[in-house]
């Protein structure tokens, strides 16, 4: 049986920007190279889900070496993307304050390669909170393809 999304995404208008790289910008740190999220599309904070987005572009940093002729996005990258997204949600939903950081990146699996040109969607929920440290899984999806899954812990310090 192929893996299914954390939850149903049909509804949801992947065209709808609810909060912009501007307002990314006003919460997360990450600049220059580092910055991977874009945008993010839909929130719903009843249910600690969301769904952001990172275009791959083709004038990255990585695309020249990683892999030359065949460039792919590396996978901690798609897994930062997801980190950055959570952190988004951590501060401006769950209140967080100060600097978030990563803890752990745990039961993680890629799918398929991701390359540039694409959107990577990641779907995001939260698992768990407790003591300064929260959980959330997130998933990738490219054209309808899950291309890969993780469980992110994120430390307010």
């Amino acid at each position: 049986m192929p893996p299914q999304y954390l939850f149903d995404i049909s509804q949801i208008d992947l065209n709808q920007v609810v909060i912009d790289q501007e307002a990314i910008r006003a919460i997360n740190p990450h600049r220059g190279e580092m910055e991977q999220l874009n945008g993010i599309i839909w929130v719903d904070p009843e249910r600690d889900r969301l769904v952001g987005y990172k275009d791959v572009r083709p004038d990255e940093f990585w695309v020249a070496g990683h892999i030359p002729g065949r460039p792919l996005l590396p996978g901690v990258l798609m897994v930062e993307t997801a980190a950055q997204l959570a952190s988004v949600y951590m501060k401006k939903y769950l209140g967080w304050t100060g600097f978030v950081g990563f803890g752990a990146i745990e039961s993680c699996k890629f799918r398929q390669q991701v390359t540039p040109g694409v959107r990577l969607y990641i779907l995001a929920e939260k698992i768990w909170e407790r003591h300064r440290r929260t959980c959330c899984r997130a998933q990738g999806v490219v054209d309808g393809t899950l291309v890969f899954e993780a469980d992110i812990v994120g430390i307010q310090f």
